[in-house]
């Protein structure tokens, strides 16, 4: 419901509770003069025929008329503190509507703000300036005018916060948080390289000292079962630092 609207709805409810109490406060004056009228003899009381079981009540008439003359006095005479609880209510109302409009207005001041479109420094000007473009504004044109003013001096209160939080500072700070999400990736990815490549290497050695020490082994096992036929048939067999490597010269033609 558009605030037009909601204003419309509540000056016609506000119409009716005032017909209410006119025709009401007309009704109790009536019925009370004519109630004072007939006690002082110059109009007559209703006339009733009640009967209460086989008791006959006469005068039922005059005690209806005075009891509704009470009853319409006491209705009357709670009116105006009913109408002071509806006036607070429509009071809050139009405060918290009020203030949802000024919120609305603020935002919309607020986010042109961010987005550059304010230029003048002065705070007669800026404040101007953003009444203006709220007054301009396809959503915002129908507010009072008092609602756009304060909604204007919000926003040039928090210029400072909306210049830092600019959409061009937001941005700019958006995309170096990317480039540094990106190059953690990269590093990550190239971290998990290494880690494949040296668990590969740390395999090829293992294997390599495997093959190493079975290679030891034979030749171990190759000394062990020919060496004294080596050396009948005039190989020796020279010692080195390195265990694994044995120099088989051949034997002159001489010898």
């Amino acid at each position: 419901m558009t605030p037009k609207a909601r204003n419309g709805t509540i000056d016609t409810t506000a119409l009716l509770q005032m017909i209410s109490a006119i025709i009401l406060g007309l009704a109790t004056l009536a019925l009370a003069a004519a109630t004072l009228a007939g006690a002082l003899g110059y109009l007559p009381y209703l006339s009733l025929s009640l009967t209460f079981g086989d008791t006959v009540l006469p005068d039922a008439g005059l005690y209806v008329q005075i009891a509704l003359t009470f009853i319409l006095v006491a209705i009357l005479a709670a009116l105006p503190s009913g109408f002071r609880v509806t006036r607070l209510e429509r009071t809050h109302r139009d405060f918290r509507i009020s203030m949802s409009d000024v919120m609305e207005a603020y935002y919309a001041a607020h986010r042109a703000d961010r987005e550059g479109v304010f230029n003048l420094a002065s705070e007669f000007d800026a404040v101007k300036e953003r009444i203006q473009f709220l007054h301009q504004h396809p959503d915002l044109g129908h507010l009072e005018p008092d609602i756009l003013e304060a909604a204007a001096e919000m926003s040039f209160a928090s210029r400072e916060l909306a210049q830092t939080y600019s959409d061009e500072n937001v941005s700019r700070a958006k995309g170096f948080l990317k480039h540094r999400q990106e190059e953690i990736e990269l590093f990550a990815e190239r971290i998990d390289r290494a880690l494949t490549i040296s668990y590969e290497l740390k395999r090829q050695r293992e294997e390599i000292e495997i093959e190493e020490d079975a290679m030891e082994s034979r030749l171990a096992h190759m000394e062990e079962e020919f060496g004294d036929l080596l050396e009948e048939l005039g190989f020796s067999r020279s010692r080195t630092p390195r265990e694994n490597v044995i120099a088989l010269p051949h034997a002159t033609a001489a010898e």
